[in-house]
């Protein structure tokens, strides 16, 4: 049996686990590095309250922890460098940067659905270098779960959402952006 199934089937499980248990929708997630898992997740938005306790998001999270162990908790006296292992921008990337955090670099994920906007976001935002999923857009949409709306909002102008937007005190703003701007070690993630 391949590796692919393997890991789909674990998504699967996981997700069909957050179903019958209440916790969320039919959502889960393992992450993989060198052919085995490292993290898995499952939607527990019912159970916690969260909104982003998306399966992805949940399994971006421990992946985090289990390859960045030596990170600093919020409650720990606060360190003044980052974990992060920087690296070079790959070959033919867009990214205006020579280098950035390593991230989740390497590791691939599997889902049990189509991410949906926040997750596929948070995806970019960590390099997974793949995306596998089973059920697409139409399949999640036809049970209930639909982020057509939101593609479409992200297109309008800003003054257009449905959720009101305005730019307010950009000059406060400009103040930590200026700061990281001269920080002279600054690590770009």
């Amino acid at each position: 049996m391949s590796k692919h199934v393997l890991f789909m089937a674990e998504a699967v499980r996981l997700a069909t686990e957050s179903v019958e248990n209440g916790w969320g929708g039919p959502f889960g997630a393992v992450i993989t590095r060198d052919g085995k898992i490292i993290a898995r997740g499952q939607n527990r938005v019912l159970l916690t309250g969260d909104p982003t306790a998306h399966g992805e998001i949940e399994a971006i999270r421990k992946a985090v922890q289990v390859l960045n162990p030596w990170a600093p908790s919020i409650s720990e006296a606060r360190k003044n460098a980052s974990t992060l292992k920087l690296i070079p921008r790959e070959h033919g990337s867009p990214d205006t940067l020579p280098k950035r955090a390593r991230m989740l670099k390497g590791c691939e994920i599997y889902t049990s659905g189509a991410p949906c906007p926040m997750c596929m976001s948070a995806i970019y935002w960590a390099r997974l270098g793949a995306v596998y999923f089973a059920c697409d857009l139409k399949a999640t949409a036809d049970i209930g779960f639909s982020d057509a709306f939101q593609y479409e909002d992200f297109t309008k102008p800003l003054n257009q959402r449905l959720i009101p937007i305005k730019q307010i005190f950009p000059e406060l703003g400009a103040t930590a952006y200026c700061v990281w701007k001269c920080r002279p070690n600054k690590h770009p993630y």
